[in-house]
């Protein structure tokens, strides 16, 4: 079995259609934590949680169980994957596209008793689109809620859907997360999933995706635990006692003007799952612990940076070149059919780089290029892809994406 997860899967898809419990028979992980998340029942922060996928070495069953739940014979492991559960509702849009900037493919849940598509199914379909996800696995929930008649017919309309945005036929798994039915099935899609090429010859690159204190209130100063950060390596490799950057690092405030200051920091360790590891790869979901003081990384607070090796990442920027690519339509809102109307000067757009969320004003318009003033700076790399959200009746709506320049 390999040091690291082979893969990072986002699960996405409309509020309420079951992520975080499909998550759960996946896992044995309930990825809402955070008090508030709890008390209204939904994902507000990107969940993480990971698993084996194992072999019946008897009845050849797939589980992610040490042991087989039908016959209880031994199962081998196959796959080691990790998952990010995204929040669906309309206004964690930019929580969804940051999480989208951290995985290798997705599980779009579909909930089979409602209406398809609902808004936020389309919204984050589009969303993995722009992020340049292709591998897509449909997982249709809720299938005990409805008669078999009406699980067809659902089915069939998003096999037709899929195809349409997407241009591609995709896998179609009809579970129920609830009773865990066809979990196996849906264990064997996965396993067919391609482990994309890494690049473990750059200087590395990390994605802070979460930040946490991991501090229990009342530990001695003596026996704190440095600043920890939760995200995935892009590429490179990064070890233990590695001297870091991390930008655009901490906002600090002079006369009202926000400056960002970069941190320095070493590795002090890592993690992928439970297991501490002396050097991290590019693959699956990673936690960082740093020398820093725990009081700059907690409640998630520098989420959207970018780690790199001491004095090795690019400068921030408060300007960035785009070359968009934009959608006919307006997508997530309840009224169908919104055209898509062209970026024009002196817009506010919302864009996701890499994890990173910021506001940008449209300075210039060229063709299908713009160029933008960053209320919040962002490390900009070339050809990155960028996702682009417009302010629609109060909410910020995908329209397309880009690519830097």
């Amino acid at each position: 079995m390999d040091k690291q997860p082979a893969l990072n899967i986002g699960l996405v898809g409309h509020i309420d259609h079951g992520k975080t419990t499909l998550l759960y028979q996946l896992t044995g992980v309930w990825a809402d934590k955070h008090s508030e998340e709890l008390r209204r029942g939904i994902t507000i922060k990107l969940g993480y949680a990971d698993a084996i996928i194992r072999k019946c070495e008897s009845c050849g069953i797939l589980t992610t169980k040490s042991r087989c739940e039908k016959c209880k014979g031994e199962a081998k492991p196959l796959r080691w994957v990790s998952f990010v559960d995204a929040p669906g509702h309309e206004m964690l849009m930019a929580t969804m596209l940051g999480g989208a900037a951290i995985i290798d493919a997705a599980i779009l849940v579909i909930a089979a008793n409602e209406p398809f598509p609902q808004p936020q199914t389309k919204e984050h379909l589009l969303a993995l689109k722009a992020k340049g996800i292709n591998q897509i696995i449909v997982a249709q929930n809720k299938i005990d809620l409805v008669k078999k008649e009406q699980a067809l017919e659902q089915y069939l309309k998003i096999k037709e859907f899929m195809h349409k945005i997407l241009g591609k036929e995709v896998p179609i798994v009809p579970v129920c997360a609830q009773q865990g039915i066809n979990i196996d099935a849906l264990l064997e899609e996965i396993l067919k999933l391609k482990v994309p090429e890494r690049d473990t010859k750059s200087k590395p690159l990390f994605l802070v995706a979460r930040s946490f204190d991991i501090n229990k209130p009342g530990t001695e100063i003596k026996d704190l635990a440095g600043g920890v950060l939760g995200g995935t390596l892009k590429k490179g490799k990064l070890k233990v006692n590695d001297k870091i950057e991390i930008k655009p690092g901490i906002a600090i405030k002079k006369h009202d003007i926000t400056e960002y200051k970069t941190i320095k920091t070493k590795v002090v360790e890592i993690r992928a799952g439970s297991k501490k590891l002396d050097e991290a790869f590019p693959s699956g979901s990673l936690a960082i612990q740093t020398a820093l003081d725990p009081s700059l990384t907690k409640a998630d607070s520098l989420a959207g940076c970018v780690v790199g090796l001491e004095n090795e990442l690019p400068e921030i920027t408060y300007k960035m070149k785009i070359k968009t690519n934009l959608f006919e339509e307006i997508v997530g809102a309840k009224e169908k059919q919104i055209k898509v109307e062209p970026i024009k000067t002196n817009e506010f757009l919302l864009l996701s780089v890499n994890t990173a969320i910021t506001i940008g004003n449209v300075l210039s318009v060229k063709k299908d290029t713009i160029e933008l003033a960053l209320k919040i700076p962002v490390v900009a790399f070339p050809n990155e892809r960028v996702g682009i959200a417009r302010n629609f009746k109060g909410h910020w709506r995908l329209i397309g994406y880009g690519e830097i320049l």
